[in-house]
């Protein structure tokens, strides 16, 4: 099946346990115009981990959904889309159909992929599970970002076309990967500091093959909320 956009959805920001969050996202209807920074009906709360030019949108690929009922309680968050705050819920692509650096038309808009998303512990409290973020790295069903090359409009239904793939070997799973992995070798993070990254992955990386060592993600999985 050809990858399609099935709903896209939008957030304000609002409460979220102790702390606020944009992860609460719905469907809207028509074709919602997309700008550099994101949808324009669509907010986050903490754009120094969220948001701006390069996670300007969130992609999550629906047939997650089955799996992630398969392994949790049963719970009403996962009966349709917006349980994890993505902006384009989509069918027929996932983490490994998508490499850094391709460039998508979808509608009017282009995009480029920019990273994969690192999941945080908002997470933990959107379902309400200890260690969500913790399973979601860990499965590599995380989603990726966008950023917007040309702006436009997005609708639910419209086709993802593919326009350009320069780097064909570096999928967005494929990255993931090497972090939840944490691998630290040369041999293994050369090529990927080829890649055009984001500058919070480039310090990622080159920082793990400076020192040999993995960063510490207690307070991303674990929270340490303001």
């Amino acid at each position: 099946m050809a990858a399609l956009v099935r709903l896209v959805l939008e957030g304000a920001v609002g409460p979220l346990g102790n702390t606020t969050s944009g992860i609460d996202k719905h469907p809207v209807d028509g074709p919602r115009p997309v700008q550099r920074l994101g949808f324009v009906g669509d907010a986050q709360a903490d754009l120094r981990s969220h948001g701006g030019p390069d996670k300007a949108v969130h992609c999550y690929a629906w047939t997650h959904y089955a799996w992630w009922r398969e392994v949790l309680a049963p719970k009403p968050l996962l009966d349709a889309p917006g349980a994890f705050g993505e902006n384009l819920s989509l069918d027929g692509i996932d983490e490994h159909d998508v490499f850094i650096g391709d460039r998508w038309r979808i509608g009017s808009a282009v995009f480029e992929v920019s990273q994969g998303r690192q999941p945080c512990y908002k997470l933990n409290l959107r379902f309400g599970v200890a260690d969500m973020a913790a399973r979601v790295q860990q499965s590599l069903r995380a989603g990726w970002y966008l950023r917007v090359i040309e702006p436009g409009f997005v609708s639910a239904g419209d086709r993802l076309e593919l326009l350009e793939r320069p780097w064909p070997t570096h999928s967005v799973a494929a990255l993931l990967a090497l972090i939840r992995d944490r691998e630290v070798s040369a041999e293994r993070l050369a090529p990927v500091l080829r890649l055009p990254l984001t500058p919070s992955w480039r310090r990622l990386f080159e920082g793990r093959l400076a020192s040999g060592r993995t960063e510490d993600w207690s307070a991303r999985l674990d929270g340490h909320p303001d």
